[in-house]
C-alpha cells in the first residue's frame, strides 16, 4: 500500500490512519460481473469502487479496520444496473463493516484523522443522502466527502488518480 501525500507518516504518530481503497463493481454474476472484474483489473478508474478504510490507532481485539462505503442497496439485482445505467437514482445504503487487515493492493493512504475517525465516519454517514446516482452522488462523493472530514484533504481520488496515472 502506497502514501501517496509527502511527511505522512510523521503526521500519523497517536492518530487514526485514514486510506482509500478500490475493488472491483459488484455485478449481476455472468458477463456483467466478468466485465467490471476485467476492468478492476485492467485499472480502468471509472470502472471501480472506491471505499475509505479507517485503521483505529488504538486498535480494537484483533487489531481490526473499519471499512466505509456507499453503494446501491443491491448491487448485483439487473434492474438496479438497469436503472443505474440509464441514470437515474436508485436507493443506496451505507455500510461500516470491520476487516482484519488492509488490503494489499489498491489501497493508498491518504492521511490521518485529528479526531475518533470512527465517531466521526459514524456521523458524517447520518447525514449522507442515500440516494444514489451515478456521476452525481456516489462512491467517488462519498469517498471524497469523508475523506475530507476525517483529514481535511480535498478531492482525494482527483489526487489519487493523476499520481497513480489511472485510465
Amino acid at each position: 500500500m502506497a502514501s501517496v501525500f509527502a511527511n505522512s507518516a510523521a503526521a500519523t504518530r497517536g492518530r487514526d490512519e485514514v486510506y482509500v481503497a478500490a475493488v472491483p463493481l459488484r455485478a449481476t454474476k455472468g458477463p456483467a460481473q466478468l466485465l467490471m472484474s476485467s476492468a478492476y483489473t485492467l485499472n480502468v478508474w471509472d470502472l471501480q469502487h472506491f471505499m475509505v478504510i479507517i485503521k483505529p490507532f488504538s486498535p480494537p481485539p484483533h487489531s481490526q479496520v473499519f471499512v466505509c462505503d456507499f453503494q446501491p442497496k443491491d448491487p448485483e439485482n439487473i434492474y438496479t444496473a438497469l436503472e443505474v445505467l440509464s441514470g437515474r437514482s436508485v436507493p443506496g445504503s451505507v455500510l461500516v463493516r470491520k476487516l482484519t487487515k488492509l488490503p494489499r493492493n489498491k489501497c493508498w493512504f491518504v492521511g490521518s484523522s485529528k479526531l475518533d475517525a470512527v465517531d466521526v465516519a459514524i456521523n458524517f454517514n447520518k447525514s449522507w443522502e442515500t440516494h444514489l446516482r451515478i456521476g452525481q452522488h456516489d462512491c467517488r462523493d462519498y469517498t471524497n466527502g469523508l475523506v475530507e472530514r476525517l483529514t481535511g484533504r480535498k478531492l482525494v481520488l482527483e489526487h489519487l488518480r493523476s499520481v497513480a496515472g489511472q485510465s
